[in-house]
């Protein structure tokens, strides 16, 4: 089973977040084998981290919850709250197999959430930049709750018109980058 995390950061846990960087890696090391994305949200300029991404792969949905308030950083206060959905990778591939460039271009994650008739559940073509992309379910799977993606695009305008207008109670637009250990 597909999972979309996203933990938010609390106001001002900077410094407690660099404090805990490598305890974060080790612990996602543990996850490495079950990644397809992850990476930080980041404020303007792109310096400070906002929030984490983790799109895991996970037997369960007990474990995908282990695995969300487990973390290190949600565990000292860094985060603010989480984001826990099932999820699925209708592109079928991890960010590694991206075939755009890791390291050029703006990134972002748009997070469209929604209720009713279901909406997005592909792609719109000729949308190379997508990095990943899939639909937000119930913890059952069985009911559509909305529409993640990553996607390299020219802005944040553009990044938030992948998804159908009109569909959505709300559209989040985060800068994202490819995250790990550098």
């Amino acid at each position: 089973m597909e999972f979309f995390c996203y933990h938010r950061d609390r106001p001002d846990s900077a410094a407690l977040r660099d404090e805990l960087v490598e305890e974060h890696w080790s612990y996602m090391d543990g996850y490495a084998a079950t990644m397809i994305a992850r990476g930080p949200t980041l404020g303007p300029g792109g310096e400070t981290a906002t929030g984490s991404v983790h799109i895991v792969d996970l037997p369960d949905l007990a474990t995908a919850r282990a695995f969300a308030f487990e973390e290190p950083n949600y565990q000292t206060g860094v985060y603010r709250d989480v984001m826990l959905r099932r999820w699925r990778n209708v592109l079928g591939r991890t960010m590694w197999d991206f075939p755009g460039d890791r390291d050029g271009g703006d990134r972002y994650l748009v997070v469209g959430l929604g209720s009713g008739q279901a909406a997005d559940l592909v792609p719109p073509p000729g949308r190379d930049g997508l990095i990943a992309y899939g639909p937000l379910l119930s913890d059952d799977g069985t009911t559509w709750l909305g529409t993640a993606l990553l996607v390299q695009a020219p802005g944040p305008d553009a990044a938030r018109d992948i998804l159908t207008a009109g569909r959505y109670a709300d559209i989040e637009v985060h800068d994202w980058r490819f995250g790990g250990r550098r």
